[in-house]
């Protein structure tokens, strides 16, 4: 087939690149000049895992354009991938939304044949019955249903792993305005998934409220699973871990993302929390789950900042491993470690940093006593205090001698339990977040919990 996808984010360039690599021909749209000359040069314009060989592998069915209406004219069918960025209220803006769908418009002025029209772009619910597509019908002065078709299709997909994610989804959700349309849809989806997912077809609102429902219940698993870190940091002998894999066993539960270590980041999960919770207030709904949910969330950085001040001596320094939100990508977006650089930078913290693919990002963030480190063993030697934010693979070869030993014992908190506690315990103070106080005095640490502020933490550091 011939298909056209509009926008060429982070999704949207992956999105061109698999429906190329499964044979369809495929011109992607952006307003971005730079954006349509890396396509066409056979370079992916966004950092992905796997991105590079599909572009490489594709050059002769895939090419790029700034032509929105041009492209349209000559595709069977057009995904539509641009962002729909948060308003103040929390809502989701339709504003580039409305602007494709206006030159995809015109651009089935053009066309005699019946043509789709598929949104991926995360919106609120009524938004594509109540606003995309009297849009589409009134610039095109064709019938959906009839001339063309449109459907809601949003991608449940993370950073870092957003091709295998596409080809191994654990479902396929479509909101359909005709079967015709979600026929043509799911027969795409045949070709791209890998894993025979199932296919949830639906009408428009009730595909719009899943993506959101999706997202929230996966945040609300996290953010339990920090309530009750915080919970067993105040019980002798209790271990989150423990626990959540007891929890993760029973069926109605679930292991995934029950895991105790640091708040939710990135683009999807914090906003798309908060747009769920606007969403029920408007329509009259309490939304004290979801709000409770972003509350645990947002606290999580200063609990950890409360353990780390806790333990750093005066004038001692602060080092953070980690600065993307999760590992795969250099997407700072909301990522804990960033959050917890900037709060000890407002408490005047000397700080070194390291990430493997995230300082350039950090850098136009962060400013002030920062050194921005090419190892981590150049930070943790600097260091006092030396914290694991991001789990990122190349953490776990970190070894004691590579901490500071010079003057005071240092401090590891290992936020993802990624190290090896026997090991290091024996020259370090090793810390984790949901383990009970006599657990660590065993191994010779303080019995802070990571939620207590002692006086001394009250205090900026200089």
């Amino acid at each position: 087939m011939r298909i056209a996808v509009v926008g060429l984010g982070k999704l949207g360039s992956a999105m061109a690149a698999v429906l190329a690599d499964i044979g369809h021909t495929v011109v992607g749209v952006d307003l971005n000049a730079e954006v349509v000359r890396a396509v066409n040069e056979g370079r992916p314009p966004v950092k992905e895992l796997g991105l590079e060989e599909l572009f490489r592998a594709n050059r002769l069915r895939l090419s790029a354009t700034v032509d929105c209406e041009g492209a349209v004219a000559a595709a069977e069918v057009t995904f539509i991938v641009t962002p729909t960025p948060s308003e103040p209220d929390g809502s989701f803006s339709l504003r580039y939304v409305l602007r494709a769908v206006e030159a995809i418009g015109r651009g089935l002025r053009h066309r005699a044949d019946f043509h789709l029209v598929v949104l991926t772009s995360t919106v609120i619910p009524g938004s594509t019955g109540g606003v995309v597509l009297p849009l589409l019908e009134s610039v095109s002065g064709k019938k959906c249903g009839q001339d063309f078709g449109l459907c809601y299709n949003p991608e449940f997909i993370a950073l870092g792993s957003v091709i295998r994610d596409m080809r191994n989804p654990d479902m396929v959700l479509i909101g359909e305005s005709d079967p015709r349309s979600g026929d043509i849809l799911a027969r795409i989806y045949k070709g791209i998934c890998l894993n025979n997912p199932a296919v949830g077809r639906m009408n428009f609102v009730n595909a719009e409220l899943t993506k959101l429902a999706v997202n929230t219940f996966v945040t609300t698993k996290i953010s339990y699973a920090n309530m009750l870190a915080e919970l067993a940091e105040r019980l002798p002998g209790a271990d989150v871990e423990v626990v959540t894999a007891a929890l993760g066993r029973d069926t109605r539960i679930g292991s995934k993302y029950l895991k105790a270590a640091l708040g939710y980041g990135g683009p999807c999960f914090p906003r798309d929390n908060v747009a769920f919770a606007n969403l029920a207030r408007r329509c009259g709904v309490d939304a004290v789950l979801a709000e409770a949910t972003d509350l645990v969330n947002r606290r999580q950085v200063q609990r950890l900042e409360n353990l780390i001040l806790s333990r750093l001596p005066h004038g001692g320094m602060v080092g953070i491993l980690g600065l993307s939100y999760k590992p795969g990508t250099n997407v700072i977006e909301e990522s804990q470690g960033l959050l917890l650089a900037q709060s000890l930078l407002r408490r005047s913290c000397r700080m070194a940093v390291y990430d493997p693919v995230a300082l350039d990002n950090a850098k136009q963030e962060l400013s002030g006593k920062v050194l921005f480190c090419s190892s981590m063993q150049e930070c943790a030697r600097q260091v006092n205090v030396l914290a694991i934010t991001t789990p990122w693979e190349e953490f776990k070869s970190l070894q004691p001698e590579d901490l500071n030993h010079t003057s005071t014992r240092p401090v590891l908190v290992d936020c993802w339990r990624i190290l090896p506690r026997d090991v290091f315990s024996k020259t370090a103070d090793y810390l984790t977040v949901g383990v009970g106080p006599d657990l660590l005095r065993e191994l010779g640490h303080c019995d802070k919990a990571m939620g207590q502020t002692p006086a001394a933490a009250k205090e900026p550091r200089q």
